[in-house]
């Protein structure tokens, strides 16, 4: 039985953005009607824009990710579900300063339909629109033309930081556009779930488990995994999620990697910690240098207790880009 801080269940993302606008008005500005989110503050100089979003249920993602050295716009849909083509079109043609914008989208049939649509119509009035697809979850992975393929997950995280840092630099549209794909193609990410999450106003999970019982290859929609696997330590559990990830991306000794410990909504910190500490020992004894890292609840599945594993590899101009200053909601340094 699961119980929630809820009023009614169909307002609760237009609530929850309200209330996100109220926490942080000096960062961010909710347009109601269309739904998204774009910065408080547009930027002093005209620059490449980044547009991002998707179904809510993901928080801090992608509203969280709205500031200086990430994104313009964030447009959020309902649980779970795309947003529209028309709050697309809305969010792209406020984020444009007249050097084009940048959709960073993942690979989810609705997203990815409802940007293209969103492109079209801008396009049409001279906005230049390019695209980074993000589909990073190794789970699905399947040889190509067989579906819809991976899935995108937390390496959006790491695609809208180092695209907004090139944006805020003065970096072309078509440069930052290459640098969103040559991220995305050298990310993978891996999840499990301990337990599954319930929507809001529901009280059952979307999935059970039994008490031994792991959901390994989880989706952060709540969609089941590839395997149920027994519960063990973390120690016998983050291997299962570390060993894929470095041999889908060839990672050897001498490699770096940007590597992202993410919280689907109910981990804790010392949980996330220790997962953490694991994911490092195993680079470490296969020679792969964790350049940069970032642990915490940042691309989640509302109150699912799980995390996932990602790894970004990374050169000198990746490590800088995402060392440059951000001042988000989520994400600041």
């Amino acid at each position: 039985m699961r119980r929630q801080f809820i009023n009614d269940p169909q307002e609760h993302v237009r609530e929850a953005l309200d209330g996100f606008e109220r926490t942080y008005p000096h960062l961010v500005r909710w347009n109601r009607e269309p739904s998204y989110v774009a910065r408080a503050t547009p930027p002093a100089q005209p620059k490449v824009a980044l547009v991002a979003g998707g179904g809510s249920g993901h928080e801090p993602l992608h509203a969280g990710f709205v500031g200086s050295g990430m994104l313009d716009a964030a447009v959020p849909g309902a649980i779970f579900s795309s947003p529209t083509a028309i709050q697309l079109e809305a969010a792209t043609r406020a984020a444009d300063s007249g050097r084009g914008v940048l959709h960073v989208i993942k690979n989810y049939t609705g997203d990815v339909m409802n940007f293209g649509i969103a492109a079209e119509l801008v396009s049409a009035d001279g906005i230049e629109v390019e695209r980074v697809l993000v589909a990073d979850d190794l789970a699905t992975d399947a040889p190509e033309g067989t579906g819809p393929g991976r899935r995108g997950t937390a390496a959006v995280l790491v695609v809208e930081k180092a695209c907004g840092a090139a944006a805020e630099r003065g970096a072309s549209l078509q440069e930052v556009a290459a640098l969103g794909r040559r991220i995305a193609d050298n990310a993978r990410t891996m999840a499990m779930a301990l337990a599954s999450c319930a929507h809001p106003g529901e009280s059952e999970p979307s999935f059970e488990l039994g008490p031994d019982e792991v959901e390994l290859g989880v989706g952060i929609h709540g969609e089941r995994g590839v395997a149920r696997v027994p519960f063990g330590t973390a120690a016998q559990l983050v291997p299962q999620l570390v060993d894929p990830v470095v041999e889908a991306l060839g990672l050897t000794r001498g490699d770096e990697v940007i590597a992202i410990v993410n919280g689907l909504g109910a981990t804790h910190p010392l949980e996330l910690s220790v997962v953490f500490r694991e994911t490092a020992l195993l680079l470490e004894e296969a020679g792969i240098t964790i350049a940069r890292q970032l642990v915490g609840p940042y691309v989640t599945a509302l109150d699912m207790a799980g995390v996932s594993i990602t790894l970004v590899r990374a050169d000198a101009e990746l490590v800088e880009l995402w060392d440059a200053p951000v001042r988000t909601a989520a994400l600041t340094w």
